[in-house]
């Protein structure tokens, strides 16, 4: 049943970028198979000591009622969202569905990855082709580790409003070299710090049983997503002085959910009493 979820979002999320005067529903459909399949992959993001995600999956349930009640009434900045969701999409699913897409991917940072770490002199070795090992250790290069949910998310952010050509260009150029670039290196780090050891520390919290796992806790699951949370704050603000439009949407979007919050405290004032 989860498996499905992703390509049903994503199919919907593609109708709702066709034009029509009901395509809004489409969009809940899409949000609805996002939700559901976080919540589907909360016991694995657990088994993992990954807080991040089953984070937003609690977060997730409210956001997704929230969303579908405005985009019901085609609130502008929630069809917005849905329209940046939408792209992002769109930009993602070749890769995550097309095979031989992704592999080539996965096969090109898997070239870079294994550049940088020859030119730092880490003594790593391909043990397959997307299979890195040192010092015992091993870690599975994977589409997620390529960048492309990063990328994608924030061009669909960056296509959700209007803008010029000039403004599309630069965007690009902004989100991915500088992310495809930087994640490179995040992912040398985590093969250095796993694979060496780097930080074995509060088994009781980073270990999932697994020899030597806390090393790659520390800088997988806190280090890097802490990191790369920053970066991506950092170009999301790069993305604003870029195309100022998107100041006046995350304006209406934060109104358009406060005031929906607002209605749903009220009406749940009503019900207690």
């Amino acid at each position: 049943m989860d498996g499905l979820l992703v390509p049903v979002a994503a199919f919907s999320f593609f109708l709702f970028l066709l034009p029509s005067q009901r395509n809004q529903y489409w969009a809940i459909v899409g949000w609805a198979g996002m939700t559901l399949n976080l919540l589907f992959e909360l016991p694995s993001y657990l088994a993992e000591n990954n807080f991040v995600y089953p984070a937003l999956g609690v977060l997730s349930v409210p956001f997704l009622i929230a969303t579908a009640q405005l985009l019901v009434r085609r609130d502008p900045a929630v069809m917005t969202l849905s329209r940046a969701a939408a792209i992002a999409f769109c930009l993602y699913a070749p890769f995550a569905y097309i095979e031989p897409l992704g592999q080539w991917l996965i096969s090109v940072v898997v070239v870079l990855l294994m550049g940088i770490l020859n030119i730092i002199g880490f003594p790593a070795e391909l043990v397959a082709w997307n299979m890195v090992m040192h010092n015992g250790f091993r870690v599975e290069i994977i589409l997620a580790c390529t960048g492309i949910q990063s990328i994608a998310i924030m061009l669909g952010v960056a296509g959700a409003v209007p803008t010029t050509v000039r403004q599309k260009s630069l965007a690009v150029l902004l989100i991915v070299p500088v992310i495809f670039g930087l994640n490179i290196f995040r992912n040398a780090f985590v093969i250095m710090g796993y694979t060496g050891q780097w930080f074995p520390y509060f088994p009781q919290i980073a270990s999932n049983g697994e020899f030597g796992y806390e090393s790659f806790f520390w800088a997988h699951n806190v280090i890097c997503e802490l990191l790369a949370l920053v970066i991506l704050v950092g170009i999301a603000y790069g993305l604003f002085v870029l195309i100022p439009q998107l100041g006046a949407f995350a304006d209406d979007l934060i109104t358009s959910y406060r005031d929906e919050l607002k209605k749903a405290a009220g009406r749940g004032t009503r019900s207690a009493e």
